[in-house]
């Protein structure tokens, strides 16, 4: 479903590994209004569980969010609305239409979208890849590895980046945030790891901007500084809210 006349305000959702984040947009300003809520994401991350946090999380936003339309990024490919894959939740989102599903149980108008390219969304219409030429790469560094291609400033969607092969699994299960955490790595080790992905990644795309997002790029002084690439490597101005801000941003196209 899509607004014919544009909104100023808008939700964004973020469906990540691990916890569910939610929060009103000023889209003019690309920015949050007011505090975001957070709940964890339900075990198993099935669609009806998913679905029922989400209006948990609307209601939280108040009165705000009265009848706002609401973007909502995903961990998985998403085309036309459809989700057509699954990591790190539940296999039967795989071709589930979740514009449809979530639009007629929440009445409103829905816009789905993978959580790295709404991250990058966010960050090239209000944050660090702003008026950026050539292409930007963007990442978020999480349960996964999400990645979001720019070239001009517009988005090539649905890149996998976190699933490129590493000893015969995806990187992601090597390099990503939660990796450091269930393998308690010291930091320095963990830039170590990420050198190898970043070095990789500039081989095959040769970037002209790199952006880190994700929980941790509010702690870029822990791991940037161990990372060299040929571009210009920085943390996304939105941080972990860049995917709030970018899904609800969709509202807009």
């Amino acid at each position: 479903m899509r607004m014919t006349n544009a909104p100023a305000r808008a939700i964004g959702i973020d469906i990540g590994g691990t916890g569910m984040k939610a929060g009103v947009v000023d889209l003019a300003e690309g920015a949050l209004v007011g505090d975001r809520v957070r709940i964890p994401t339900p075990e198993g991350a099935l669609p009806r569980d998913v679905l029922e946090t989400a209006r948990q999380l609307v209601e939280l936003l108040g009165d705000d969010a009265r009848d706002l339309p609401i973007g909502v990024c995903f961990p998985a490919i998403v085309k036309d609305g459809i989700t057509l894959s699954a990591a790190n939740v539940s296999v039967e989102w795989i071709g589930l239409d979740a514009d449809d599903l979530f639009g007629k149980a929440l009445g409103r108008d829905i816009h789905f979208v993978n959580d790295a390219d709404a991250a990058g969304l966010a960050e090239a219409k209000f944050g660090a890849a702003r008026d950026q030429a050539g292409l930007t790469i963007m990442t978020t560094l999480g349960t996964g590895i999400g990645s979001a291609f720019l070239y001009n400033g517009v988005l090539v969607p649905n890149t996998e980046l976190g699933h490129l092969q590493w000893d015969g699994e995806s990187i992601e299960r090597y390099a990503s945030a939660s990796a450091r955490e269930r393998g308690d790595i010291p930091w320095d080790e963990w830039s170590a790891r990420l050198q190898k992905f970043f070095a990789h990644v500039e081989f095959l795309f040769s970037p002209d901007l790199i952006v880190v997002g994700g929980g941790v790029s509010k702690n870029p002084e822990k791991f940037l500084p161990g990372i060299e690439t040929r571009a210009p490597i920085v943390t996304a101005v939105h941080r972990n809210n860049s995917g709030i801000i970018g899904a609800a941003s969709l509202v807009l196209t």
